[in-house]
């Protein structure tokens, strides 16, 4: 995290992690934050990176790049991998909830 430890910064995280973290790793190897914590800050930057790939997709590119790939891989590194079979048919594919689903044995 680019600045440490206090409540503010976990505001800040949970609004703008990509402002806040210098890449999806760091936030898996932050001491500071719950397993839960971690999951949460990067589902949200999987959600933003998602929308900017959308965006690029739709032509309005030209502002900062995805990083939708490394943010998967963060989260698969902290759930073991996210059901691809079971996930929403949009863009955004569900991956959180999947990640939730996983965390918590609730049934697909």
């Amino acid at each position: 995290m680019r600045t440490q430890g206090s409540s503010t910064d976990l505001a800040r995280a949970l609004l703008d992690p990509a402002g806040t973290f210098d890449s999806p790793e760091e936030v898996v190897k932050s001491a500071g934050l719950s397993r839960d914590r971690k999951l949460e800050i990067l589902c949200i930057w999987a959600y933003d990176a998602a929308e900017l790939a959308v965006a690029e997709e739709e032509g309005m590119g030209g502002g900062e790049l995805s990083q939708l790939d490394a943010v998967m891989s963060a989260l698969n590194g902290l759930t073991g991998g996210y059901e691809s079979e079971r996930v929403a048919p949009t863009k955004h594919r569900g991956f959180c909830l999947s990640a939730k689903r996983r965390r918590t044995g609730t049934p697909a």
